[in-house]
């Protein structure tokens, strides 16, 4: 994650050193790039885990996610891509439709302490019963479920704006732009079930689709700072557990704040 901070910072000094050839010169495309942090609320989860050799095939159900900011405690005190960041990266093709990336660290934790109803077969017996799911635990009292690194939200959007003439002036653009898009989910999964913790990794595990809408304020036509609403469906599978597999669902209300950069580009307008 460090070198991703790194690459960014060096891309934004780019784009600003690029944009002083391109304001002379009347382009038709356009190129930005955002980054910045995000907040999440989920709706309620079913995690199903299959656990073959344990005899276990059963249902975590109606479970409670939160989210970790990262920076909701101490504000600035660690690197930029530990808390719940978020980048956009985008191409006006035509004077208002854009095609673009657009990747949110989003983080989903089973609220811990919370009770859980567990339905299915464990151990190769049948069962419906709830118990305080909980990391505090010990031995087989001692159960977690982390999408931590990351829930990893990544779409690929088409964008159509609207601009607001009659607020924008010289000095400010305003701009509302409405997004849709569908993609790959990229969770980092760790947890314990029952005291047996799964190998902690990033998988390739599932599609999300999202709809977004934001409003844009650009000084000069370059900087810019963007707020927007998000919501998001999430489907997840072939997600590691010890010695088995789950998958789960939700949806996700997202806000984010963005700060970017955006410039002319491609070939010269015809005069």
């Amino acid at each position: 994650m460090k070198i991703i901070a790194k690459v960014s910072f060096a891309f934004i000094l780019l784009t600003l050193t690029l944009n002083v050839v391109a304001q002379s010169e009347l382009r038709k495309g356009e190129f930005y790039f955002s980054w910045g942090y995000n907040k999440e609320w989920y709706t309620r989860t079913n995690v199903s885990v299959f656990q073959q050799n344990l005899g276990n095939n059963f249902v975590f159900k109606n479970t409670q996610l939160v989210d970790n900011p990262g920076w909701d405690h101490a504000l600035l005190t660690m690197e930029l891509s530990i808390p719940q960041y978020n980048y956009r990266i985008g191409y006006f093709f035509e004077k208002d439709l854009a095609f673009e990336i657009n990747f949110d660290h989003t983080k989903a934790l089973f609220r811990d302490n919370q009770t859980v109803r567990m339905v299915g077969t464990y151990g190769g017996r049948p069962i419906d019963s709830s118990f305080v799911f909980s990391k505090t635990g010990t031995g087989k009292s001692r159960n977690y479920y982390y999408l931590n690194n990351g829930a990893n939200f990544l779409l690929f959007n088409i964008v159509k704006r609207n601009r607001f003439n009659k607020i924008s002036n010289k000095y400010f653009d305003i701009d509302g732009l409405a997004k849709i898009g569908v993609g790959p989910v990229i969770p980092h999964v760790e947890n314990s079930l029952f005291g047996e913790k799964n190998d902690a990794k990033f998988q390739l595990g599932g599609w999300n689709t999202g709809v977004e809408y934001a409003l844009r304020s650009t000084y000069k036509k370059g900087l810019y700072l963007e707020f927007a609403g998000k919501l998001d469906y999430a489907y997840y599978y072939g997600l590691d557990v010890y010695q088995g597999k789950a998958s789960q669902s939700f949806g996700t209300l997202e806000f984010i704040l963005n700060l970017g950069y955006t410039f002319p580009t491609g070939p010269k307008n015809k005069k």
